[in-house]
């Protein structure tokens, strides 16, 4: 591990981490201005995101094995009995903390509990948790430890699902019989009871929980999601929550694309349903109708291990993704699924490095930015921070590069890479700027534009 990067890494998270609100979006709230809540997140622009459990031992995704039939490589027999012999045993939050700074992340989304019901925690109201396997230990109280020793933001995965519990569901039966839960039985308000025990431990026991992560499948609305809602506010009033448990959260949560237009108010995300980008208004909105937004996304094709996934996105998918995102507005929640043992698989690394050289130069034009005034470009896409402006070049021009939209004044232009100044000119027709014959960066090569 390259320590001065490392810490570069971590003097670029101190300095977003001081980052003044108003450098940010104005946004109206109420009778205030200024979201407090969210600036962080709105100023992070790319996370971590961890799912891990004894599911790695298999190599199969998490949970949906024993869920659907199309799933079937294990049976829920063998899946149930995977904790009896999960052992990380090189597992080092630390490592996991140097990947993320590594790559230009700014904070982290672990597991803590996914569909199947295991607890990553040491929940004191199940017996189907980590303190019961060969490992023994606590490893989401070992995460939050080490990430609050290092400035990492830190938020929590949690499953409404819990395929374990036989109040969510009769657990007498196959998982794959009823999955969704059976909200019609009178167990139904016991098992909500061990929600909100299950929350308020993970909110009272491990420091500054930056958001809840939900993930609440079909028919979100079983889970009375107001409920929960004020409990985390009660708990940690400054803790985000995402759009999964049937009522409107603090963002919106595209699951494996990014969406073709600037997500706005008036249309919802519904997870993981691709198709509802059609609705979205095309055009620039105004930052009082602007959904604040996160898609997250896997390196190969799984969310958990797989070691035969080897489908991996290159470095410039992901740093193309990272770019997209940003230029409207969003924040890109990038997913490892570590090994067994604890380890993160070299591909992974080898990527999340790649991305890292990126932002190492880049990454002014991404961390602290909103959407661009230009949009549905081919050959680039826009971010903005103030009266900066930045061009995020995918198709390199032979000659000068034509942008047309930029309505203030432009004082300067100047390859992010170098810091070279780039000749231009400016009509009441478009910006015309004079770049070198070879791309600075293969994969996205950015032009900083400081205007009046």
């Amino acid at each position: 591990m390259n320590t001065n990067l490392i810490n570069r890494r971590e003097l670029l998270t101190a300095a977003l981490s001081a980052v003044s609100v108003s450098l940010l979006p104005r946004l109206v709230l109420g009778e205030s201005l200024e979201d407090e809540r969210t600036a962080w997140f709105r100023t992070a622009k790319f996370g971590m995101f961890i799912h891990w459990g004894p599911y790695s031992l298999a190599s199969c995704e998490a949970s949906w094995p024993i869920m659907m039939p199309e799933h079937l490589s294990i049976s829920e027999a063998d899946y149930r009995a995977l904790p009896r012999r999960f052992n990380p045993a090189k597992w080092d939050p630390n490592h996991f903390i140097d990947l993320a700074r590594t790559a230009g992340q700014q904070y982290m989304v672990f597991t803590t509990k996914h569909h199947d019901g295991f607890c990553m925690f040491d929940s004191s109201y199940t017996d189907y948790k980590i303190t019961n396997t060969p490992y023994g230990k606590d490893i989401v109280k070992l995460l939050s430890g080490a990430c609050a020793r290092r400035g990492m933001p830190l938020g929590f995965y949690y499953s409404p699902p819990d395929l374990n519990h036989p109040g969510f569901r009769d657990t007498s039966k196959l998982s794959r019989d009823n999955w969704n839960g059976q909200p019609e039985r009178p167990e139904w308000s016991s098992y909500l009871d061990y929600m909100r025990l299950q929350l308020s431990e993970l909110l009272a026991r491990y420091g500054d929980v930056k958001l809840i992560w939900f993930d609440g499948l079909n028919h979100q609305e079983k889970f009375e999601g107001q409920r929960f809602l004020d409990l985390i506010h009660k708990l940690q009033r400054a803790t985000l929550v995402n759009d999964r448990i049937g009522v409107t959260g603090d963002y919106v949560t595209p699951e494996q694309f990014i969406p073709n237009a600037i997500p706005t108010k008036d249309v919802r995300m519904r997870g993981a349903d691709a198709s509802i980008q059609n609705e979205f208004r095309k055009g620039i909105p105004s930052q009082l109708d602007f959904q604040l937004w996160e898609t997250c996304m896997t390196i190969n094709n799984t969310w958990a291990y797989n070691a035969h996934d080897h489908n991996y996105k290159t470095p410039k998918d992901l740093i193309r993704s990272l770019v997209e995102v940003a230029s409207r507005g969003g924040n890109f929640l990038l997913n490892i699924g570590p090994q067994p043992d604890g380890m993160i698989q070299p591909e992974f690394q080898e990527r999340l490095a790649a991305v890292g050289r990126w932002t190492t130069v880049n990454g002014n034009s991404i961390y602290g930015t909103t959407f661009g005034p230009i949009q549905g470009e081919k050959s680039y896409r826009t971010t903005a921070r103030g009266s900066d402006i930045f061009l995020h070049v995918f198709d390199w021009p032979s000659a000068p590069l034509q942008v047309i939209g930029i309505e203030p004044k432009v004082l300067s232009a100047r390859l992010l890479a170098n810091n070279q100044p780039l000749p231009f000119k400016q009509t009441e027709k478009d910006l015309q700027i004079t770049v070198p014959q070879d791309a600075p960066d293969k994969s996205v090569s950015v032009i900083a534009l400081r205007t009046l």
